[in-house]
């Protein structure tokens, strides 16, 4: 089987939550042979990072694309057409991999105006607790080398799952990066149920926590469905069985199917936006 190299440099553009979260994980592992560059616009927020995680400034971006293997670029979408046009991506051979919501390659390669390999990631929020979830596609010109330096890179937050078609990015999108509002939204409903019935906010919402918490892990854990981990517990004419009902006769399943259609024509219509 053929070692994955650990041994190279990735930089970071920008240096927000999303780029903070994957650097800490990237430091936490202590037999990580990994160098780490960044540079931020603010310099407040570049010494942070680097007193912070002990890493290299670049003093530049253009000087960052020029000694690093990977190019993570985690700047607002709104600004990255300036960003990646003020670089000259002649002067590198890096695998530029964006974790910027809605940015087609197409858009990133023709600001970049060079034919450079390019890898699109979309990432969650819980990657800042290292429980993320990203959905990855690469295009053409990225080697195989350059996947696994993208693995490496965005399983430091969770889990890493490639797509085969860069559309699919618009379901990822519509699933794991907006869906952790979804669960906060059942965790508030049901907060919000537990008070009505009497339980005090703090009870309720300590409950309601762990309850969620305890059912992703039996999930994660088991190589059962998340269906029949429900059909476990619902036992025949139970209290489970009726809160169950309740919600498939109030057509939660389509719900849930018209918000994530939802999601994912907004993605779409993000991306058209965001080219112009």
């Amino acid at each position: 089987m053929t070692q994955t190299n650990t041994s190279f440099t990735v930089g970071f553009i920008g240096g927000g939550n999303m780029a903070r979260s994957i650097i800490g994980g990237l430091v936490a592992n202590p037999d990580s042979q990994i160098k780490i560059q960044v540079f931020d616009q603010s310099a407040d927020t570049l010494k942070a990072l680097t007193n912070d995680f002990a890493l290299t400034p670049a003093s530049s971006n253009q000087a960052l694309i020029e000694h690093c293997d990977v190019v993570v670029l985690a700047v607002k979408p709104q600004v990255m057409q300036s960003v990646l046009t003020a670089l000259d991506a002649s002067q590198t051979s890096a695998v530029f991999l964006s974790i910027a919501a809605g940015l087609k390659i197409a858009s990133l390669a023709k600001w970049l105006d060079h034919d450079v390999a390019i890898i699109r990631a979309m990432p969650n929020t819980p990657a800042l607790v290292q429980c993320g979830a990203s959905g990855l596609y690469a295009n053409a010109q990225v080697s195989k080398q350059q996947k696994q330096y993208a693995d490496i890179i965005m399983q430091a937050t969770g889990i890493a799952l490639w797509v085969d078609s860069e559309d699919l990015l618009d379901a990822v999108t519509a699933l794991s990066g907006s869906g952790p509002a979804y669960f906060f939204l059942v965790m508030e409903a049901m907060q919000t149920a537990a008070e009505k019935l009497g339980l005090d906010a703090e009870t309720a919402q300590q409950l309601t926590l762990q309850t969620a918490l305890g059912a992703a892990t039996l999930a994660s854990r088991s190589t059962d469905s998340p269906a029949t981990l429900r059909q476990r517990v619902t036992s025949p004419a139970g209290t489970t069985e009726q809160a169950i009902h309740t919600l498939l006769n109030n057509q939660l399943i389509e719900i849930f199917g018209k918000a994530m259609q939802a999601a994912y024509d907004r993605s779409k219509e993000l991306a058209l936006e965001l080219d112009k």
